[in-house]
């Protein structure tokens, strides 16, 4: 329904520039042949605007309510420009063009999953458990992973969450992990389940699957954009910033996140968990388990200002101590396991920390991060998980 209103929203709009343009030619003829009968030709006027009021209004309310691709700016910029002649006329057409690409990027989309409806292409051998990364939680309205989710059910896929604290460090948050993967297989028989957890979340489900007997419960693990080896751009700000400042801004995280479910936030933990030297220090005792496949996907930015905010802001400083990266995670940090995969994309866009989640259900050109994931799922299948 969204998808066909903002279509329809963007017809609307093509019509409205139509037919203002055949309007403005019909009242110069109609005037010319009818003068000076200037009564007549203000009642044809007037319906000339209350039509075109009404054509230009539906489509612009439609595509402003339904579009998930136009972004506030645009929506901004377009109120802004609309009481400029000449210039809301270009805001318009871009407002156009990006409405249109969104409404022929989702035809293709239904398109692609009616037809492979029947083959269930993400049903795995095993369910498929999400892990967040820190700072977030798992929301039944907000999801953390946008439309991911999603578009693996529509293709077959089994999906749990799991719910563990936003902040803790890597040991508890590994113990809610293996509590909550025993708590599945417990309930549902599954047996197993294949885990694809994001940035700390990597960390934290290696421990829980490495030191908390939990092995037997899983067949694969794929991290994506986790900080396998830390972050060296974290030691760097964690050495700089007063202990005063730290634990300041700790107790105002901890305190917010207990009115959100957290029982017990833990942010500087979280936090230290995340260098390069307490990584080090993961790496040597948390050994990868015979029998688990591991796997990474690392993405890479191409520009600090293709990045959402804040990410435009810390891509340059973790470009300085750690090299290319995603805007958090450099991509040498990524890799782990024994399927390494890498993504960017042509240009300056780049792919984000937030991009390989979904974070802003943004349609990025040349990278399609919904099918990205269904083929990751559909390889697993493949593989036997």
């Amino acid at each position: 329904m969204r998808l066909r209103i903002c279509g329809d929203g963007c017809e609307l709009l093509i019509i409205f520039l139509i037919s203002s343009f055949l309007s403005v030619i019909y009242l110069i003829v109609t005037a010319y042949r009818t003068f000076p009968d200037f009564g007549l030709e203000l009642i044809h006027l007037l319906a000339v605007i209350i039509v075109e009021a009404i054509v230009f209004w539906n489509g612009i309310i439609r595509v402003y309510c339904t579009s998930m691709q136009l972004g506030i700016k645009w929506r901004f910029i377009g109120i802004f420009c609309g009481w400029l002649p000449l210039v809301n006329l270009f805001a318009l057409m871009k407002i156009i063009r990006v409405a249109s690409w969104e409404t022929n990027f989702e035809s293709e989309k239904i398109a692609v999953n009616k037809n492979r409806a029947n083959s269930q292409i993400c049903r795995t051998k095993y369910p498929i458990l999400f892990v967040h990364g820190v700072f977030f939680r798992d929301y039944k309205y907000l999801n953390y992973w946008g439309r991911i989710p999603k578009e693996l059910i529509m293709n077959g896929a089994v999906i749990f969450y799991g719910n563990h604290q936003s902040a803790a460090s890597v040991i508890d948050s590994g113990k809610e992990l293996a509590e909550r993967v025993r708590q599945i297989v417990g309930e549902t028989g599954c047996g197993k389940l294949n885990i694809i957890a994001h940035s700390k979340g990597g960390l934290d489900s290696r421990y829980a699957v490495s030191q908390l007997g939990i092995e037997n419960y899983i067949a694969s693990l794929t991290t994506v954009n986790t900080p396998h080896y830390g972050c060296q751009f974290a030691d760097y700000l964690l050495s700089k910033v007063p202990e005063s400042t730290r634990n300041f801004i700790a107790q105002k995280y901890n305190s917010a996140l207990k009115k959100f479910g957290d029982s017990n936030p833990d942010f500087l933990a979280a936090v230290n968990d995340l260098t390069a030297s307490s990584c080090k220090q993961l790496n040597d005792t948390v050994l990868d388990i015979p029998g688990v496949f591991y796997q990474s996907v690392g993405s890479k930015l191409n520009v600090a200002s293709s990045g959402r905010f804040p990410l435009n802001f810390s891509y340059p400083l973790v470009k300085y101590f750690d090299g290319e990266n995603d805007g958090l995670v450099s991509t040498s940090s990524s890799g782990w396991g024994e399927n390494r995969i890498k993504l960017t994309v042509k240009g300056s866009r780049g792919i984000s920390h937030g991009d390989l989640i979904d974070l802003n259900r943004e349609n990025i050109e040349g990278f399609d991060v919904r099918e990205f994931y269904v083929q990751l799922v559909k390889g697993l299948k493949e593989s036997g998980f």
